[in-house]
């Protein structure tokens, strides 16, 4: 068995509300920062042993499907690295 970190990165869809993104970009809009959109994001660093990356990646995105990401609202990625 090897060690991998497993990311996933939930982000709503585009077109869903993202009302805590759009606060921020408001925000950074008073500050000066102007910018077309922003959206919000939770990432999760999970470490986990795997026989290979592609086993890794494959738990990772069975827990994104499960639990992590609501499929009807959210889009995910999945990023493994050897530990």
């Amino acid at each position: 068995m090897t060690a991998y970190t497993a990311t996933v990165t939930v982000r709503l869809k585009r077109g869903v509300l993202d009302p805590e993104a759009e606060t921020t970009r408001q925000a950074l809009g008073r500050l000066g920062f102007e910018l077309e959109s922003l959206r919000s994001a939770d990432q999760f660093e999970i470490d986990l042993d795997a026989e290979s990356a592609s086993t890794a990646e494959e738990r990772a995105e069975e827990m994104a499907e499960r639990l992590l990401a609501n499929p009807t609202i959210h889009d995910y990625t999945v990023a493994i690295e050897e530990r």
